[in-house]
């Protein structure tokens, strides 16, 4: 597969009439001031794609129902009660369908992978299912279904809250000791052969709220390689029963008791004091920003400024994929430090574009937290790939050093034309190879829910 681009994105340089040559999922030429061949895909501007790495895809089905205010103070801990009513109807169908739905939405917004945190393994009750991997089956089928890249990231959930509750209601789907979730992650790796070779199994612990420490030690003993996501201090909540608990708030806890890495991406890390901040930069690990869902759940900022300032390695998720919008998450991210702090073009350090900051950053930090050789465009990388059009409205004015700017504040995702995930050429012309059967599917399984809701 060879594609021509008049505008290339390489190394943090802009590059012009550019032919890539890929082969079995990666690049393997790059040749400049190239000439367009007649069977080459030619683009206007081709970017190395962004990982997708935090996403529930079922809570897609919920988006738009949980918009009115009752009586009360209204939180994330109210809202994860519809979350709740909804797992127990869902069906393993219904869950690929929806899986399906999100994972093609997420290419057609330029996503070329994602890393699904998947929490939901048994039926509603708690009962396994009689193929343990059920669930997890229908997100890999969903994925082969989509061409998207998979790090799958079966959850370990074992307790209702930081005082090792008992799990209740829909949390009983989620529920595994360290033994069985062994056991269920060495079946996800059974099943993940079916699917492309850049598909991968990582683990995440729930949240400290969710585990213990005990149990954390002997998951990470068990699992020494791999991705390793956890939920960390989304709300204050959290970091008030954590520090109750643990002594400590949930970051500072974290970074003291366990070998915090590479590898490690901790999602939601909203609520750090500025010395938390500085230890998760200095750590190597990837914040995992979710900000359109943040912003939805009223979670509050991310301590942007000094994570940037101490050179922290950030990514992005859509989460609750309550609206799947590459190009409004980076700018989400953006406007949330500039609505705290009343100042403009926050998260840069020194000088320089905003935009290109975060794309890039975002890539690259992505691509580290799904343990996914891709995030920029280079001889060896994934061909994880997607073209933008520069002759659209939003684009047309700008120069090379603008374009990113322009693609994370003025840009919607109708600028995106072609998405690759490794090579598999899934969205063309903006639209998913698959879209009519997927969105068909969609509704069909989403008319037969909200009728048992």
């Amino acid at each position: 597969m060879k594609i021509y681009a008049h505008h290339l994105l390489s190394n943090q340089t802009w590059l012009k009439n550019c032919c890539v040559t890929c082969t079995d999922g990666r690049i393997v030429k790059i040749e400049e001031e190239a000439s367009a061949a007649s069977a080459d895909h030619c683009v206007d501007v081709l970017l190395p794609s962004l990982a997708n790495l935090h996403s529930h895809t079922f809570q897609r089905a919920m988006a738009g129902m949980s918009e009115f205010r009752a009586a009360g103070k209204e939180s994330f801990w109210t809202w994860r009660t519809l979350m709740y009513r909804f797992l127990d109807h869902l069906t393993p169908d219904q869950f690929e369908a929806i899986a399906a739905m999100v994972f093609m939405e997420m290419q057609e917004a330029g996503y070329a992978s994602v890393g699904e945190f998947h929490y939901v393994h048994h039926q509603p009750g708690g009962e396994t299912y009689a193929n343990l991997p059920e669930l997890s089956e229908r997100i890999f089928a969903a994925a082969s279904q989509t061409g998207i890249g998979l790090t799958h990231l079966p959850v370990l959930y074992t307790y209702g809250g930081v005082q090792q509750e008992a799990l209740a209601g829909g949390q009983l789907r989620f529920g595994n000791d360290v033994d069985r979730f062994l056991s269920l992650v060495e079946a996800c790796k059974s099943s993940l052969s079916d699917l492309p070779f850049d598909a991968q199994i990582g683990i995440a612990p729930h949240s400290l709220r969710a585990t213990s420490p005990a149990d954390l030690s002997n998951l990470l003993e068990a699992m020494p390689e791999g991705p390793v996501h956890i939920h960390i201090s989304e709300q204050l909540k959290e970091v008030s029963d954590v520090k109750t608990k643990l002594g400590q708030r949930p970051v500072a806890w974290l970074l003291e008791n366990a070998e915090v890495n590479e590898r490690w991406c901790l999602i939601h890390a909203t609520h750090m004091t500025d010395a938390e901040t500085i230890a998760l930069a200095k750590s190597g690990a990837v914040a995992g920003l979710c900000p359109i869902t943040e912003a939805n759940l009223g979670d509050g900022p991310f301590n942007g400024a000094c994570y940037f300032d101490h050179d922290g390695v950030f990514g992005l998720g859509s989460d609750s994929n309550i609206r799947i919008s590459l190009t409004e998450e980076l700018r989400q991210l953006e406007y949330s430090q500039r609505l705290r702090d009343m100042q403009r073009n926050v998260l840069v350090r020194g000088e320089g574009s905003v935009g290109h900051t975060l794309y890039t950053g975002a890539a690259l930090g992505g691509a580290q937290a799904l343990g996914r050789d891709a995030g920029s465009i280079e001889v060896g990388k994934l061909a994880d790939l997607v073209a933008i059009d520069r002759t659209h409205p939003a684009l047309c004015a700008l120069r090379d050093d603008q374009l990113l700017d322009g693609l994370c504040f003025v840009a919607s995702d109708d600028v995106v034309i072609d998405t690759w995930s490794a090579g598999r050429h899934m969205v063309k012309e903006g639209c998913h190879k698959q879209r009519e059967a997927i969105v068909a599917r969609y509704k069909s399984a989403l008319s037969d829910l909200l009728e048992t809701i």
